[in-house]
């Protein structure tokens, strides 16, 4: 029997009774609640559950009007997300680096189990290769973080997005970003994590004399390249080898490591539990 699936997400200022009444009305509106996940930092709440749904029990209009009115009563964002009927929405943020979102956007939807429907840039380098594939382009300078996010959290809304791949986007995401997107943001940094964190990467693989470097596909969270690690590819240095022809190498790992990553993620092999990623 096909489940109904949603996320639903709960942010605001800390205060008693915000799981037993969301969890209660999930139970009453005939959901099933497969997975949970709250913290408090600093006096700010943020949950993300995980529910489903029979198709006898399920009601979208009255499940999103019922999640929005109790966000309204507890005065708190709350939020739901329906997993879409076919196939999955991404969206793509970009810098100026153009490799991975060239390999994303050189698969079908069929091959790639997802439907890319808006790039977002940080800058503007990349906004002729996104229309060359008819997809919508935003520049979206990140001078001010805060305002920059809640733009973008529109247009995630605006079109749909179910998922979101940075595609060597050279922007930290805040928390607040973060947790209203949890384990849907993947993310590609150029080494072993956790080895080599943080920008340079090659470089400091390259400086330290290390004799295999690699690529990891990542879950993002609020600590920057700690996010739970969906998929790795790794590679051996040659004797001498320059920094440029690593770098070149690189690049074309971190194209294939995020593909198998979207993959393993749309055809929901993946269960995150602990900080770690099960498949």
């Amino acid at each position: 029997m096909t489940k109904h699936l949603a996320t639903v997400t709960i942010i605001g200022n800390d205060k008693a009774g915000v799981i037993a009444r969301i969890t209660q009305l999930l139970f009453q509106l005939g959901a099933n609640i497969e997975a949970m996940e709250e913290q408090v930092t600093r006096g700010h709440f943020s949950m993300t559950l995980q529910a489903s749904w029979t198709p006898a029990n399920f009601n979208q209009t009255e499940i999103q009007n019922s999640i929005r009115l109790a966000g309204r009563v507890l005065k708190m964002e709350a939020k739901v997300h329906f997993a879409p009927v076919g196939p999955q929405r991404m969206a793509i943020l970009v810098t100026k680096e153009a490799h991975v979102l060239e390999g994303l956007l050189a698969k079908s939807p069929a091959a790639l189990g997802a439907k890319p429907v808006v790039v977002i840039g940080n800058r503007p380098d990349l906004e002729t290769l996104a229309h060359q594939s008819k997809l919508p382009f935003y520049h979206m300078p990140f001078l001010n973080r805060d305002k920059a996010e809640q733009e973008v959290l529109k247009l995630l809304e605006k079109h749909q997005v179910d998922f979101i791949v940075l595609a060597r986007f050279m922007k930290i995401l805040s928390p607040n970003f973060v947790w209203r997107w949890k384990n849907k943001i993947i993310n590609i940094h150029p080494s072993l994590l956790p080895a080599f964190p943080g920008a340079n990467a090659y470089r400091q693989a390259y400086e330290r004399g290390v004799k295999v470097v690699g690529v990891t596909a990542h879950f993002v969270t609020p600590d920057l390249d700690e996010g739970p690690i969906i998929a790795q590819e790794v590679l051996r240095l040659r004797s001498n080898e320059a920094l440029g022809s690593i770098v070149k190498r690189g690049q074309a790992l971190e194209t294939k490591c995020v593909l198998s990553a979207v993959r393993a993620y749309v055809t929901k092999r993946l269960d995150v539990h602990w900080g770690r990623v099960y498949s």
